[in-house]
């Protein structure tokens, strides 16, 4: 067992550790620098007296647990169980924990927002602070309502879009289920077996049920027309890399996962569309979902996947957008056709 810990080594010799890695690894050492922070973040976390109420989600649950898409996802999304958050609001609220009615959700998201940020300001972000710093990783710690950055002195100049800390964001309006726990480690970890680096073992969110959110996500935008897609072309990607999974075909055929999911957003995250119409998001996981945006709001996704493609995110990936857009049209067509969008 390797006892070493890579953040105890001098910084140029942690330097040259991690150029070492690129010479033989699929992206730049600084991403894989961000990579140790993203993971000693989740340890942290979820090794904390809060940990056990936390579900990891996301696509860098997808990247990291399930191995799922092949880009570099370097923000971290927590859900902290509402149960476990805020027992008082959903006594007696059922298996989902959702509000009996919109004037309740008002009130419950209001509450739940004040809340999480008071603890995302005064618990989480000491403790991330101190329990990193005792691991030999000294960060800045900010927050700004329900996120949580993690900000650190970075040993290479980033590059793009990447910046040199660790967006978490939290939110505390679901369950989380279903999830279950697995082990996150460094990706680094595999070509210095002989150093120690940060590792995690969260609760993770089941990536059929982030399938749908990521699908419901998408299909509001299209419905919306959207001007402004800034990284959001990833869902897009994650989309794609889903179905080559296999996940993406689980998802369609499970409608009450799909349901559910339409049922929390359609009480915590009601959009209209580009009319002012309300978004129907059951209709939508029952053969009306749209993934393809057109007009200007696909232009904007273009430039968007245009930028994320040349910040080196997308690994060794290089699928030129039209083909993308042909991959999800696809998943648009067999969600919309598929035995789970029948009663």
């Amino acid at each position: 067992m390797a006892e070493t810990k890579f953040q105890h080594l001098p910084e140029e010799e942690r330097r040259q550790a991690l150029r070492a890695v690129q010479a033989e690894g699929p992206h730049p050492a600084f991403l894989f620098e961000k990579d140790i922070w993203v993971v000693a973040t989740l340890g942290v976390l979820f090794d904390a007296p809060f940990g056990r109420w936390l579900v990891f989600k996301g696509g860098t649950s997808l990247s990291k647990v399930w191995r799922a898409i092949s880009r570099f996802s370097e923000d971290i999304d927590i859900t902290y169980d509402i149960r476990g958050f805020a027992p008082d609001l959903v006594a007696g609220a059922g298996d989902e924990a959702l509000p009996p009615s919109r004037s309740q959700e008002k009130r419950w998201t209001k509450t739940i927002r004040s809340r999480l940020a008071e603890w995302v300001r005064e618990t989480a972000g000491p403790l991330l602070e101190e329990q990193l710093g005792r691991a030999g990783l000294t960060a800045r710690i900010r927050t700004e309502a329900e996120r949580l950055y993690v900000g650190y002195q970075p040993l290479f100049e980033s590059f793009g879009v990447i910046r040199p800390e660790v967006q978490v964001d939290f939110g505390a309006r679901s369950t989380g289920e279903p999830h279950t726990v697995r082990a996150v480690v460094c990706d680094a970890a595999a070509y210095l077996p002989d150093l120690a680096f940060p590792e995690a073992e969260p609760a993770v969110m089941l990536a059929a049920r982030t399938f749908w959110e990521k699908a419901t996500a998408i299909h509001v935008y299209c419905l919306q027309g959207r001007r402004r897609g800034e990284r959001w072309s990833r869902h897009w990607h994650d989309l794609a890399r889903l179905d080559d999974a296999g996940i993406a075909e689980s998802a369609l055929a499970d409608r009450e996962l799909a349901l559910s999911v339409a049922r929390h957003k359609a009480m915590f995250f009601r959009e209209n569309d580009s009319g002012g119409r309300r978004i129907d998001y059951e209709a939508a996981v029952s053969g009306g979902l749209r993934l393809v945006p057109s007009g200007v709001a696909q232009e904007v996704l273009a430039d968007d996947y245009a930028t994320m493609l040349g910040s080196g995110m997308l690994l060794e990936e290089d699928e030129p957008f039209d083909a993308l857009m042909d991959r999800c049209a696809m998943i648009e067509a067999r969600a919309n056709a598929s035995p789970a969008v029948e009663n």
